[in-house]
């Protein structure tokens, strides 16, 4: 029998298969490359194996996991210059339902400290106040950098329409 994790009632292979798409979900939304997002992925899980801390719970494992993907990201980007993918490769790589994909497109081209909050409200449903503690920023910089996340999206989301 697989052993426990501390405080979260799940083994590790039941916290891995839970959160394994949001994990991946957040390194593409980097990355945009899926070969560098399963590697990113792997390496999370890999340093939650070897972490020696005590979670208080299950959602406590989840931020640790956003805050150290976020993390492993961004040294996956500092490391090697990123080529972006074009368009249609992108489009071949999400798959969310039709009406979403081109908000979603626009999501990915966002500066990162804009794509990470709106990612982290609106697909993970964290509140303004995790997202705060996860990203150590103050409430009011999450609220400011959503708000200015929505703008950039509805004047993209505008010129998109005009362009029909």
């Amino acid at each position: 029998m697989e052993r426990e994790w501390p405080h979260t009632g799940m083994s590790f292979r039941a916290l891995y298969e839970e959160h394994l798409p949001m994990v991946y979900r957040l390194a593409y939304s980097y990355l945009r490359n899926p070969q560098d997002s399963e590697d990113a992925a792997q390496e999370c899980f890999l340093r939650l194996m070897k972490q020696k801390r005590e979670f208080r719970d299950a959602g406590h494992v989840k931020a640790w996991l956003i805050v150290t993907v976020s993390n492993v990201c961004k040294d996956m980007l500092r490391r090697k210059q990123r080529q972006e993918l074009e368009l249609d490769e992108a489009r071949d790589q999400a798959s969310p339902p039709e009406t979403d994909r081109e908000l979603l497109e626009l999501i990915l081209q966002l500066p990162e400290k804009y794509k990470t909050v709106i990612y982290l409200y609106y697909y993970e449903g964290y509140a303004v106040r995790e997202i705060a503690a996860m990203l150590s920023l103050t409430a009011e910089a999450v609220k400011t950098r959503l708000r200015r996340a929505r703008a950039m999206l509805r004047v993209d989301l505008e010129e998109n329409d005009n362009e029909e």
